[in-house]
């Protein structure tokens, strides 16, 4: 479980300083072996400006060769590193799209077909844009050789099993979630739906600290301090913001206070957006923090808070269902998230009582740290532009519109 090797110099990629994504088209990536010559993780920061989480690929090696599933942006230090597992053991023969709505996972899918033309393209079933629903060709997503998951088949099912979750009405889209179990190493892979948070930063930001000191501050005229508690501080409130969007405990300042803040010698640079830092946090904040960990203090597996309000709020069943059939998974060992930490160890009644607890507890609240989620989704539901009440379940193998 040991990286095979740090970040190098930061690579860019086209698509991504077009958008206000954190780090604004320096992509470093670290590569870490996860199961020896078996699975490896690559993975990269994103987020909007300083809020910024680890995102994952996973490789998988298997008889025919290898699968990429949710690819990242294909720098040349990513492509690099895929040649030379080509070189040891085949080369990329599918390229795994498991989401119907995580934009983060669907823009690098054309840019990576790309680079290994000899490659399948398997999508999740459901797949939309917005605001305008387009056919996957004019997304960038090649034709002849761009197959739905489940409507077309399923890939290597004698080294894989699938197992899908959705779809879910969005309104304007749907969520659905293909999850794959990798039989030899018994590993499981997901994308958004579960994850593990880690209690220290992830050894990705040892690269850039950046984010991290930014928002270890407690005002914006404080100078960026790079010290292991500031690390830490940091790390905690970004995964406060990436889980809850608006924590409980921050509050925004006025202009006045932020302004006076950001006129402070030594803090006009890009690197501290130039001493505007709108955050206050109130005392007790890192309780907020410690309850996304487990009794220990030890990264937990989760449903991702913000799905858990914005996407699952009235779908708990579907939900509940997907992570009990994967709790008859006897072979399972590990789970591998698109985000956070991995390899986590997990078994099949780990997932089980998961379910269990998710059955007990109150669902989708909207006091505390969820409140600012809540009055998201109550907006979107009272203008119609989500369903209010779920759609009945069906059976996506069998239903001609997963297709589409």
């Amino acid at each position: 479980m040991t990286p095979v090797e740090q970040p190098r110099p930061s690579q860019s990629w086209p698509w991504w300083p077009l958008l206000p994504l954190y780090p604004y088209g320096q992509r470093r990536t670290l590569v870490r072996t996860l199961i020896p010559d078996q699975i490896w993780s690559f993975e990269q920061l994103q987020g909007i400006f300083y809020v910024a989480v680890p995102i994952r690929m996973t490789v998988l090696r298997l008889r025919e060769g290898l699968l990429l599933y949710a690819p990242l942006p294909p720098t040349e230090e990513v492509l690099a590193e895929l040649r030379a597992l080509e070189r040891r053991f085949g080369a990329v023969r599918t390229i795994v799209l498991p989401t119907s709505s995580g934009l983060e996972h669907k823009l690098p899918v054309p840019a990576m077909a790309r680079a290994f033309p000899g490659a399948e393209v398997w999508v999740s079933p459901q797949q939309w844009s917005f605001p305008i629903s387009l056919p996957l060709a004019w997304l960038g997503f090649p034709r002849c050789r761009t197959r739905v998951l489940l409507a077309d088949g399923l890939p290597h099912q004698e080294d894989l099993s699938w197992h899908p979750l959705g779809p879910i009405d969005l309104g304007a889209g749907t969520f659905m979630e293909m999850a794959c179990l990798h039989r030899a190493s018994g590993t499981l892979l997901v994308t958004d739906a579960l994850v593990a948070i880690p209690p220290a930063p992830p050894q990705l930001f040892e690269a850039d600290p950046t984010p991290l000191l930014f928002h270890g501050r407690d005002r914006g005229d404080q100078p960026l301090i790079d010290t292991p508690e500031q690390r830490r501080r940091g790390w905690w409130r970004m995964v406060l913001f990436a889980s809850y969007l608006r924590p409980e405990s921050v509050d925004v300042p006025g202009l006045k206070e932020v302004f006076s803040q950001a006129l402070q010698p030594g803090l006009r640079q890009p690197r501290s957006y130039f001493g505007l830092y709108p955050f206050r946090w109130s005392q007790g904040w890192e309780r907020e923090f410690k309850a996304l960990l487990g009794p220990r203090g030890e990264a937990r597996l989760q449903v991702a808070p913000v799905l858990e309000r914005l996407v699952f709020p009235r779908c708990r069943e579907a939900l509940l269902h997907w992570l009990e059939g994967l709790g008859e998974l006897k072979q399972l060992r590990w789970l591998v998230p698109a985000h956070y930490d991995a390899p986590m160890a997990c078994s099949a009644g780990d997932l089980q009582d998961l379910a269990l607890a998710i059955r007990q507890r109150p669902w989708a609240v909207s006091e505390g740290s969820w409140a600012y989620l809540a009055g998201i989704d109550e907006t979107l539901v009272r203008w119609g532009v989500v369903p209010s009440e779920p759609r009945d379940e069906r059976d996506s193998e069998n239903d001609p519109k997963l297709r589409a």
